[in-house]
């Protein structure tokens, strides 16, 4: 908790009041900016059940289509963008022109940790908290991008790799400029990065 502003009305209530924001974002907000029939807001409440069930997501569309009866790709890729749009999941990776999304996103991920707990509960895996973190730190003022090693390309100069205090740098040895960003450690070393760090960036 503590990435909303109400999180001083204390623990207790913290993640009752962020899934009824939730609920109002959907139910009430999307509709009102957009041409989704309320009838089918139940989908976009599945995507989003999809996704934090399995976060950092990496979507098959036409089994993720299919699984939801949504009618054709097109329309799913739009409850995604809408979705990113209200800030509940970013995507990483995607081909946009403009605001729209038009290609496949590599990966989807909520929009914060705190939407992970308030949707998944405690079972979280500890990699996808770390990941989320690390990509709602910086994607509000650098580019990022999905590369082809490591987790994160950002403004097309720097690879980071993401883990634990033992994470190694060998998934990323070959590539320039790469660093390992860890959790858990209090300083860094070499090309190691403590990852509480970049929380001073946002």
């Amino acid at each position: 908790m503590g990435y909303y502003p109400f999180y001083t009305e204390g623990e207790e209530v913290f993640f009752s009041r962020l899934s009824e924001i939730i609920n109002v974002i959907i139910d009430s907000d999307i509709p009102y900016v957009s041409d989704v029939p309320h009838e089918t807001l139940h989908k976009m409440k599945q995507l989003l059940a999809a996704i934090s069930t399995t976060v950092p997501y990496s979507p098959n569309l036409s089994q993720l289509k299919s699984n939801l009866f949504i009618a054709d790709q097109r329309t799913l890729i739009k409850y995604i963008n809408l979705l990113e749009k209200a800030e509940l999941i970013t995507t990483l990776g995607a081909k946009a022109v403009g605001n729209k999304i038009l290609g496949k996103p590599a990966k989807i991920y909520l929009n914060n940790t705190n939407l992970m707990y308030a949707l998944s509960g405690n079972k979280i895996n500890e990699g996808t908290i770390r990941e989320t973190f690390f990509y709602n730190q910086l994607s509000h003022n650098y580019e990022v991008a999905y590369p082809k090693t490591g987790d994160f390309y950002v403004d097309n100069q720097y690879t980071f790799e993401i883990g634990g205090k033992n994470k190694t740098a060998k998934q990323i040895k070959d590539s320039p400029n790469a660093y390992v960003v860890s959790d858990n450690i209090e300083t860094g070393f070499a090309n190691h990065i403590p990852l509480w760090l970049f929380g001073f960036l946002y």
